[in-house]
């Protein structure tokens, strides 16, 4: 995964994973989540999705939840969540597509 917190872009999958994790999931959910936001234009396989997320446990962008949407912990599916930290990657990720897309609207026009 070659996404970096100065300044670079991350890749989408990555975008993705932190914008589906605003919500605790677990990995099959943000499969759906992302095959349902792209249209099925990005589908990801599950040897992908746990290696993605355990860069970004790692990286502090992410974290297990101890227990799921219902308050219950269920050891069979393990969940994410989205940290602080992520959140504010993500954040950053948003403005930077944002002023790229003002800016190729200005010199393409619309």
């Amino acid at each position: 995964m070659r996404d970096s917190v100065k300044g670079g872009a991350l890749t989408e999958v990555t975008f993705y994973i932190l914008l589906s994790l605003y919500d605790p999931k677990h990995g099959y959910a943000i499969m759906q989540f992302i095959e349902e936001k792209t249209s099925g234009r990005l589908v990801l396989g599950a040897g992908t999705l746990y290696g993605a997320l355990n860069i970004l446990q790692e990286k502090g962008w992410i974290a297990p939840c101890e227990k799921n949407a219902r308050g219950k912990t269920e050891s069979r599916k393990k969940e994410y969540l989205i940290t602080p930290t992520g959140k504010e990657i993500a954040e950053n990720e948003l403005r930077r597509l944002c002023e790229l897309t003002a800016i190729a609207k200005e010199i393409m026009g619309g």
